[in-house]
């Protein structure tokens, strides 16, 4: 899982939210529980419609230090950033990635968003079509 470090700051009624890795991703809570649900989906939102729209490499999470609040995205979310970088990294567009999966291309469009979710399968079979191969471990 991808924990992303944010950093929590009180400005008079709100918590202003701030990445120090995701430089786009910011908002704001009126609580501190209100604060964690909007970072949350800040993040998932900018890493969906400025990274992968945009075909920009998502950049990888820092290690949360002393005062910082950890904001995870889920394992599927995690996947399809190792994905679309590793897509990235290649120069493989969505569409190359349809044909090698011999997927229609909206079905990529999905499987490339983190707020859908996607059969461990569907994702194995993306990072084969890469040359990759999926692993999962407990630790």
């Amino acid at each position: 899982m991808l924990v992303y470090p944010a950093i929590f700051t009180q400005d008079d009624n709100t918590i202003m939210v701030t990445f120090p890795d995701i430089d786009d991703a910011f908002t704001c809570g009126d609580n501190h529980d209100d604060a964690l649900f909007m970072a949350n989906d800040v993040l998932s939102f900018v890493i969906d419609k400025i990274y992968f729209e945009e075909g920009k490499a998502v950049p990888m999470p820092s290690p949360v230090k002393k005062g910082q609040v950890a904001i995870a995205l889920d394992e599927t979310a995690s996947m399809k950033v190792m994905l679309h970088n590793e897509m990235v990294k290649q120069h493989v567009i969505k569409a190359e990635l349809a044909r090698r999966m011999d997927m229609a291309p909206q079905h990529i469009k999905r499987l490339l968003s983190p707020r859908v979710p996607t059969k461990l399968s569907t994702l194995s079979q993306a990072f084969a079509a890469l040359g990759k191969r999926l692993e999962i471990r407990v630790v």
